[in-house]
């Protein structure tokens, strides 16, 4: 639920006004492994000044939305970096038996749902606009992962992933003998904070680190280790053959012997 303060902006929940100061704090800049959601806040601070949103989104790292009123979750998929995640349903969130097991794993739970669904915020005022920023925030990022990772193993899931794999959003394979091959996002654990997103080429079956740095710093339990085969299994149809052609070593033109 979102109303109004004073200034005519529209929130996602109550919270404490913002400090300008704070959003000049180069500390603040937009990163994967930084507070989230003070980007966000950032776009609606820039009416403070008369600026538009586009205005203040150039040489950001925020991608514009063209509507004031935009969820949390289309801010965050929206961000820089963020190019993996598919939007996830509010129905989906919403059913306790879909977050079930994750109130243990992320600190402030309550809060970071919250966010996520832009409801007015049921806390007891116990935190100071810091803490807000430097821990729900993130903790809002977290769950909202840990929820993805389960939805695209899900037909919803898998089709709004089918939709960004044939937009090439989760890049293409770096072996030159895959010729490009269209990859998908894979997490080596699923279990979170044990090591970062990767992406699987289903041409050679090997995995690689993604090209662009920020998403080089998302965890892999966001996507988790089933959902590329699933993918696969679901879509047999976009299966590519497997790759033929290795490269051969040669000294003056003649192969190298394979050692044993």
């Amino acid at each position: 639920m979102k109303n109004k303060d004073e200034r005519g902006v529209i929130r996602s929940r109550s919270e404490p006004a913002l400090n300008p100061n704070r959003l000049k704090d180069k500390s603040l800049a937009p990163s994967t492994s930084t507070s989230l959601a003070a980007n966000y806040r950032n776009i609606d601070a820039s009416y403070d000044q008369g600026e538009s949103a586009e205005t203040s989104c150039k040489g950001s790292d925020v991608r514009c939305l063209d509507d004031e009123d935009a969820s949390w979750i289309s801010w965050f998929c929206n961000q820089k970096g963020n190019e993996f995640f598919c939007e996830v349903d509010d129905d989906y969130i919403l059913d306790d038996f879909n977050r079930s097991g994750l109130r243990n794993q992320v600190p402030f739970y309550d809060y970071a749902l919250d966010l996520i669904l832009d409801v007015e915020s049921s806390n007891d005022g116990t935190l100071t606009d810091d803490e807000q920023n430097n821990v729900i925030e993130s903790a809002a990022e977290m769950l909202y992962g840990l929820i993805h990772g389960r939805y695209i193993a899900t037909n919803k899931g898998l089709s709004a992933m089918l939709e960004k794999y044939r937009n090439y959003d989760f890049g293409r394979c770096p072996r030159i003998h895959c010729n490009k091959q269209r990859c998908l996002p894979v997490g080596q654990s699923d279990i979170p904070r044990l090591s970062t997103v990767k992406i699987y080429c289903p041409k050679c079956e090997d995995i690689y680190a993604p090209q662009s740095k920020h998403q080089d710093q998302i965890d892999g339990a966001y996507f988790g280790t089933t959902f590329p085969h699933l993918f696969f299994l679901t879509y047999g149809h976009l299966k590519p053959q497997k790759a033929s052609q290795n490269y051969v070593r040669r000294i003056y033109g003649f192969k190298v012997h394979k050692e044993e």
